[in-house]
C-alpha cells in the first residue's frame, strides 16, 4: 500500500529481483545424485534416501557435530525454523547458522 508508513509501498532489492531467481534458466527444478563424478536426475525418493543414507553413515562414523547446516536470508522464516529443527533434533547437533552472520 502506498501509504504505509514504513515502506510507502516500495519494495525491498529482494522484492524487486525474486523474479530473476524463480524464473531462471539454472534454477534446479529437480534433484540431481553425483555419480561417477556427474550430475544425474532422480526422484525424490532416490534423493531423500541417498541423503538419508549418507547422514546416518557419517553420524556413525564421526559423531552428530561433524555434521553442520547453514540456512540462507533467501527462504521463509518458517523455513530456517525447520532446517534449525531438523539439525538439532534429528542430525543431533546444535551446529546451525545462518548466512546474515557470515
Amino acid at each position: 500500500m502506498k501509504t504505509h508508513p514504513v515502506n510507502e509501498g516500495k519494495l525491498c532489492i529482494k522484492g524487486w529481483n525474486l523474479h530473476e531467481h524463480v524464473n531462471s534458466f539454472m534454477r534446479l527444478k529437480q534433484p540431481l545424485v553425483k555419480t561417477f563424478g556427474r550430475f544425474i536426475k532422480t526422484d525424490w525418493d532416490e534423493a531423500i534416501q541417498l541423503t538419508a543414507d549418507r547422514f546416518r553413515e557419517i553420524i556413525e562414523k564421526y559423531g552428530p557435530d561433524s555434521i553442520g547446516v547453514l540456512v540462507s536470508a533467501k527462504i521463509t522464516n518458517e523455513e530456517n525454523y525447520l532446517a534449525q529443527k531438523f539439525t538439532r533434533a534429528v542430525i543431533g547437533t546444535n551446529n546451525v547458522d545462518h548466512c546474515a552472520r557470515l
